[in-house]
């Protein structure tokens, strides 16, 4: 009988950096990718900051696994930005979240493919091979929409590129705003001048085109995978 599996196509991939705020998860990933496909250069980041100090320093994988649910990023603006850094390599999103919506809002945004995390070992196996050959791969039980994205999908995209252009020290403060802190709080925790805060908060107002810090909110609730889930 005619084995399935994936060394009946040995597929070869040099190098990869694995995105994922879990260790544990980014090291068995590594593992299998070394086994798997003969990795030999991969680097781990448990944080959209990290990923990007990897990428600063010259490091151009054959490929980016990316998790969503990062701690300093909301929604797709860490897909975004890892994207806006590096167009020309495939940016394959690996999520336990795996509603409709996430899914087709990271394939309209230019995913490779979107694996979910408890897919089986010859499942990942195919859908890395899919990829590599050009493919976009999607779980089963997905069906790719035969329409334009909605208006709704449109404006999450949009809403995501505004937070993902926001400045470090900008989405630092937003995410204490959603904490619900104060000026005064915000600056103790960031050892900043109590002006410096407003300052940067009048800036990211502008940059989100909201009005007050309700509103700023509001919208980071709304691209956030957890919420949507809700």
């Amino acid at each position: 009988m005619p084995r399935t599996d994936s060394s009946v196509h040995p597929l070869s991939i040099k190098s990869a950096l694995v995105i994922d705020d879990h260790p544990l998860y980014c090291d068995a990933l590594a593992a299998t990718m070394e086994s798997a496909f003969n990795t030999r250069r991969i680097r781990m980041a448990t944080s959209l900051a990290e990923a990007l100090q990897q990428l600063r320093l010259r490091f151009s994988p054959d490929l980016i696994m990316l998790d969503l649910n990062l701690p300093d990023a909301s929604g797709l603006s860490a897909f975004l930005k890892i994207k806006e850094k590096t167009p020309e390599i495939p940016v394959i999103v690996i999520s336990a979240m795996t509603s409709q919506g996430i899914i087709q809002s990271v394939l309209s945004a230019g995913a490779a493919g979107f694996i979910p995390k408890d897919i089986g070992r010859e499942s990942f196996y195919k859908a890395m091979h899919d990829i590599w050959n050009g493919k976009t791969y999607v779980p089963p039980g997905y069906t790719m929409p035969a329409r334009t994205p909605a208006a709704s999908d449109l404006s999450l995209e949009a809403i995501s590129r505004k937070i993902a252009h926001l400045s470090h020290q900008q989405t630092r403060i937003l995410g204490l705003i959603c904490e619900g802190m104060p000026n005064k709080l915000i600056a103790y925790e960031l050892q900043l001048a109590e002006a410096t805060v407003k300052a940067h908060i009048t800036a990211l107002l502008r940059r989100l085109g909201v009005h007050n810090r309700t509103q700023a909110a509001m919208l980071v609730r709304e691209v956030s995978i957890r919420h949507s889930l809700q």
